[in-house]
């Protein structure tokens, strides 16, 4: 078991009651589970979202913590939470990574896997375009 690692799970699901989809404005609620499966006490520093649309269209969201917090997490423990974005296609996926510190004050980055925003709860976003890559040097 490694000594410092997070694990990421996400549940998504539509918000018709705050969407309006006349005006191609599609709100979805999202829960993460995050969990300290590592064998020593870490920090959740930071967040990085990539949210991407059925287009193609992406949103970067970079941020300190989580919903205002930056929880500690002994080995074991969990911090669940909740939040929302907004898209403007009825599909689209989120995916990203934390920002994590060490009580030695070592950073590690805990990867969130892709997972599917969408209308239709049955969806398995086979229909979401890959959006194209870029590397940065």
């Amino acid at each position: 078991m490694p000594m410092y690692e997070f694990h990421v799970e996400a549940q998504a699901q539509y918000e018709p009651e705050q969407s309006m989809p006349q005006q191609g404005l599609f709100r979805f609620a999202y829960t993460i589970t995050v969990t300290n499966t590592g064998e020593g006490a870490a920090q959740l520093i930071a967040r990085h979202w990539l949210i991407t649309d059925a287009q193609g269209a992406q949103q970067e969201v970079h941020g300190l913590g989580v919903v205002g917090r930056q929880p500690m997490l002994q080995p074991g423990e969990s911090f669940r939470y909740s939040s929302s974005c907004e898209l403007r296609t009825p599909s689209g996926t989120m995916q990203g990574r934390y920002l994590c510190v060490t009580e030695a004050g070592e950073t590690f980055d805990t990867p969130i896997a892709l997972f599917v925003l969408d209308i239709d709860p049955s969806a398995t976003g086979a229909d979401i375009p890959s959006p194209p890559s870029r590397t940065l040097h």
